[in-house]
């Protein structure tokens, strides 16, 4: 008689630098994996940010089965978490579901080990242990793919916003995509502003130079100019035949012009032309104006899970932007002048990660 079959055992271990070739390459093939689980993420955070990476590796025979990249984040304002991953709207678990049970262990073991009271997982199979907090419903995703050329891309857009499309397009405006200083200039200086009159604080300038340095020709920003004035721009991340268009904003004139219409409608015709099949817009808070604004692209929402656990019971610190304590303060960052928001902005959102 045949003996029965046992799977091999499971052992997880925190990578080490001279596991960095095994991550990518696992990353580079495995089902469900997002630009932030890339070694090229993890080290960009760590480089702007200070927050050092962590990956846990689920392993079987020596091979790569499963991994969970992680933050530790560490601010005054905002206290310590281990998140993964770090800046992002995705990560978690990776691989092997059937690995997911010892990689939460480990996870909020190195979290105790770390001193972070949180341990924030965005995506991947959830925990099924009771001492996680589990949020099906408070974030969607929105994904489709790309029509086969740019009239068909355009048609696909439902009626309405096509119609805000045309009236970008007819209006006096230049597209321009590149890497180099002027497109990251004009990126940051239009993407500083958006955030400031939605009332965030901007990501430090230093991290936006990081990703682009890390993901190479895999990160590039397209922005819209009116009479070479910068006044929409996108940094988007290229991930196996994805583009996310990641961190976009406009001016204050850009709503006039439908210049941030003109802009993702440039971007789908762009990044099909360099082989790309789907456009992924990222997440959204449920029933908010971005939710909305990207269903009326076309896009269907498909709900996002994360997961929360806390050390002994503690309160998880609160970055949700959306935050009743956080409405006064919105409003009064709003008001403030430009210049001022600039050099005060990253400080703060360093933490927010």
């Amino acid at each position: 008689m045949n003996a029965p079959f046992r799977p091999a055992l499971i052992r997880v271990r925190l990578a080490d630098p001279g596991d960095r070739g095994a991550v990518a390459r696992f990353v580079g093939e495995a089902d469900g994996t997002t630009p932030f689980h890339r070694p090229e993420w993890l080290e960009a955070v760590t480089r702007a940010a200070r927050h050092p990476a962590h990956v846990l590796l689920a392993e079987r025979e020596g091979t790569i089965a499963a991994l969970l990249p992680l933050h530790a984040v560490h601010s005054p304002l905002f206290g310590r978490a281990l998140v993964s991953t770090g800046f992002a709207v995705g990560g978690g678990i990776v691989g092997d579901a059937a690995a997911a049970g010892e990689l939460f262990a480990a996870a909020t073991e190195l979290a105790r080990r770390l001193t972070c009271p949180t341990l924030e997982v965005r995506g991947g199979p959830m925990p099924e242990d009771p001492a996680w907090h589990i949020k099906r419903d408070s974030h969607a995703g929105f994904v489709a793919p790309l029509a086969a050329d740019d009239e068909a891309q355009l048609t696909w857009i439902p009626r309405k916003q096509r119609a805000e499309v045309r009236k970008g397009l007819a209006n006096t405006l230049d597209v321009r995509v590149g890497r180099d200083r002027q497109d990251r200039d004009w990126h940051y200086g239009v993407y500083a502003e958006s955030v400031r009159n939605l009332g965030t604080p901007v990501f430090p300038r230093a991290l936006f130079e990081a990703v682009m340095d890390a993901f190479g020709e895999d990160a590039d920003i397209l922005t819209v100019l009116q009479d070479g004035r910068a006044v929409a721009s996108v940094l988007s991340l290229y991930h196996r035949g994805a583009v996310m268009p990641y961190w976009g904003g406009g001016v204050h004139a850009a709503r006039a012009l439908r210049a941030n219409d003109v802009m993702y409608y440039a971007l789908m015709c762009y990044a099909r032309s360099r082989g790309c099949d789907r456009f992924d817009f990222g997440r959204s808070k449920t029933d908010t104006g971005a939710y909305h604004f990207k269903r009326n692209w076309g896009f269907e929402p498909q709900p996002l899970s994360y997961a929360v656990w806390s050390a002994d019971g503690a309160a998880p610190r609160d970055v949700n932007p959306l935050s009743p304590r956080y409405k006064a303060k919105i409003a009064l960052w709003q008001k403030l002048p430009l210049g001022i928001a600039n050099r005060l902005g990253p400080i703060i959102a360093q933490g927010l990660a």
